[in-house]
């Protein structure tokens, strides 16, 4: 089964990190991408830009407002996602585990993915 994790964290903070910060992180999680990548667990991975670069689309209405910035003011935002294959809920609660350990803080949302239509663009 494909579970995604959703990556929220207290976006001020991280961008606040050094470079030098930021690359440790990003070396620790990579040991864990890298784990299930040997086990072929690993799907697509994205590191989503600073919520200043988000545009909103509001459906209300016709038509439907074009804002910017996030759908909504919140203390953490979404900063990424990971998508894995899982053989349940308390497998793909390990991985957010091994990825907490990696990266303190914020929190991990853990959600079955289901493909509702597979997607046309190739790697």
């Amino acid at each position: 089964m494909l579970y995604a994790i959703l990556c929220y964290h207290d976006e001020a903070m991280v961008g606040s990190w050094s470079k030098d910060h930021d690359d440790a992180v990003m070396e620790k999680l990579a040991v864990v991408q890298d784990n299930l990548v040997k086990q072929g667990r690993l799907g697509p991975v994205a590191r989503l830009l600073p919520t200043t670069a988000a545009t909103t689309l509001r459906k209300e209405g016709d038509p439907p407002l074009v804002l910017d910035g996030p759908f909504a003011e919140t203390k953490e935002q979404l900063l990424g996602f990971y998508i894995i294959e899982a053989k349940d809920l308390d497998d793909a609660l390990e991985v957010a585990r091994d990825l907490g350990r990696a990266n303190p803080g914020g929190s991990y949302e853990i959600r079955p993915v289901g493909v509702f239509r597979p997607g046309t663009i190739a790697p």
